[in-house]
């Protein structure tokens, strides 16, 4: 495939959504970064060598000294809040736990495999954890980007460890609102506490080091959407509200998202059929908060939310069989190592105990999981971000492309996020 031969030439159509893809999300120009691409090769060959194995019925061979270079890292299932469109509601507040000696083991290993970035989100609020500050600090030693979303309950201790964090590392509040009762109706924290005081106090960790990119996450919400917890308020008319607010507190961006809803079989899901019902006001709203930018702040409309207005969400769900980023980019909880986001605690998607990374055993996880879990049947629902580079590194590993070209080396930009 022509398409696939140079760093500078798009996708296939085939493999391209018809909206454009935000740099953040630019997962493939990430994976070519010279820190990053040589476990993206190791990884390609490893998989080609699988397949010949199995189509020539022999054992496959082991997977390389690698492991993800990006991972959630879910500190604590703990939360202050009760938000009724948490995709995490079943798993909060479990007396499941970390070992913290096993966990700095775990960090270790993925280390020394190439890990290059950890966000500390999801299950809870990371800052609650009584070991959030050390931890931090203890991935900083291990010269890892870090970034933060929390629920911005207890902006005072990150802005005590801001000072550690480096370029490109950032911080992002889930706030969704742009008014104190729409924050109040949406996130229900257990003790009081005012949409404005958390805006006054995220200022804290810009003035302790600006060169923290801190960012404003709005989950947008229509009528009739029905979160895990209750029914939701819908936000829409306060998309702009939200935007003139983060500017004027000196966040550098606000990102918009639609609301993801559980299926089933406890995949993250988008409601297309709602959202696109809804569609005419997101983009009235996306709209009058553009109007706010400027002065280095940004709106970001994100994937999901780019194809939802543009009607290609459903493209997003058209896996190849096997999820090659699920190599690359993982979920460490208290609750054990997961393959996705989209599959945090779910049973399926698990590759092993959440101290399987220090005892090495999560690599035979990930090796088997990638041949059992069918993301062409699995995901089928899932509005996926790694969609197009899924579809790329199958190209690579299907022998349609050369990696060595398809994947040629571009300079270190500062973001090992995936």
């Amino acid at each position: 495939m022509a398409g696939l031969t140079g760093p500078d030439r798009p996708l296939p159509e085939s493999l391209s959504s018809t909206a454009a893809v935000d740099r953040y999300h630019d997962f493939r120009d990430k994976l070519a970064q010279e820190g990053m691409r040589p476990v993206v090769l190791d990884y390609v060959a490893w998989r080609r060598r699988v397949r010949a194995a199995h189509a020539a019925g022999l054992p496959a061979p082991p997977p390389p000294e690698r492991g993800p270079l990006s991972i959630n890292l879910d500190l604590t299932t703990a939360c202050n809040y009760a938000c009724p469109h948490c995709i995490d509601w079943d798993s909060l507040n479990s007396p499941v736990r970390h070992d913290l000696d096993r966990l700095r083991g775990s960090l270790r290993e993925l280390a020394r495999r190439g890990l290059r970035s950890v966000i500390l989100i999801g299950g809870g609020e990371p800052t609650l954890h009584p070991a959030f500050a050390d931890t931090v600090l203890f991935l900083k030693d291990l010269g890892l980007q870090v970034a933060v979303v929390t629920n911005g309950s207890r902006n005072e201790v990150i802005a005590a460890v801001a000072d550690r964090l480096t370029a490109g590392d950032w911080v992002r509040l889930s706030l969704d609102a742009g008014s104190d009762a729409t924050f109040q109706a949406l996130h229900r924290p257990r003790r009081p506490l005012r949409f404005e005081a958390i805006l006054a106090s995220a200022t804290a960790v810009k003035r302790r080091n600006p060169a923290v990119t801190l960012g404003f996450s709005f989950v947008i919400t229509w009528r009739g959407a029905v979160g895990p917890g209750a029914p939701l308020v819908e936000n829409i008319g306060e998309m702009a509200t939200a935007a003139a607010a983060a500017r004027a507190h000196g966040f550098d961006y606000i990102s918009f998202k639609p609301f993801l809803e559980r299926a089933g079989d406890g995949a993250e899901v988008l409601d297309g059929g709602a959202g696109g019902r809804a569609a005419a006001r997101i983009r009235a709203g996306l709209a009058a908060a553009r109007r706010h930018e400027g002065g280095g702040f940004r709106v970001i409309a994100s994937t999901n939310l780019r194809v939802l207005l543009d009607g290609s969400w459903r493209d997003y769900t058209r896996q190849p069989r096997e999820c090659h980023m699920q190599f690359l980019r993982q979920v460490l909880s208290p609750l054990g190592v997961f393959n996705c986001p989209a599959h945090r605690g779910v049973t399926k998607a698990r590759i092993g105990g959440p101290e399987s990374w220090a005892d090495g055993a999560a690599a035979a996880g990930t090796a088997a999981l990638l041949d059992r879990f069918d993301a062409s049947h699995e995901c089928r629902e899932v509005t996926c971000l790694y969609h197009p580079v899924n579809h790329f590194l199958e190209e690579l590993v299907a022998g349609r492309a050369d990696p060595e070209e398809a994947l040629a080396a571009r300079p270190d930009r500062a973001d090992s996020f995936l």
